[in-house]
């Protein structure tokens, strides 16, 4: 855990955050601004800034996010219509927040290239 990560804050509790999944590895919950109706972050609960910073350990928590992601779609009826997941790496890649993290993007449809 990162004292200064907001997602390791948010992993920790310190910091609310609509939770719609979480387990022993992952947390997923809502974009607080949010690309598209349904719009959610997964996260593993171990700190790792960027992709860059992955490895072979990492292969099943990578894994495990965009399986959880595809759960959480077709739990929420977006299977059959589609959906979008992005990772971003640092900031000309559009990461943010440094702590890698997957994004659900659904309920709209999406256009290429994203921008």
């Amino acid at each position: 855990m990162s004292e200064d990560c907001l997602f390791c804050r948010i992993v920790s509790g310190d910091i609310p955050a609509t939770i719609v999944h979480q387990d022993e590895r992952l947390v997923a919950f809502k974009d607080i601004n949010p690309q598209a109706p349904t719009h959610f972050l997964v996260i593993p609960r171990a700190h790792i800034a960027t992709l860059n910073e992955l490895s072979a350990e990492d292969d099943t928590v990578v894994g495990d996010m965009v399986r959880r992601a595809s759960l959480l779609a077709r739990e929420l009826s977006h299977a059959e219509n589609g959906y979008r997941m992005v990772l971003n790496c640092n900031a000309d890649g559009g990461q943010t927040v440094f702590h890698i993290h997957l994004h659900l993007l659904a309920g709209r449809p999406m256009t290429w290239p994203p921008g």
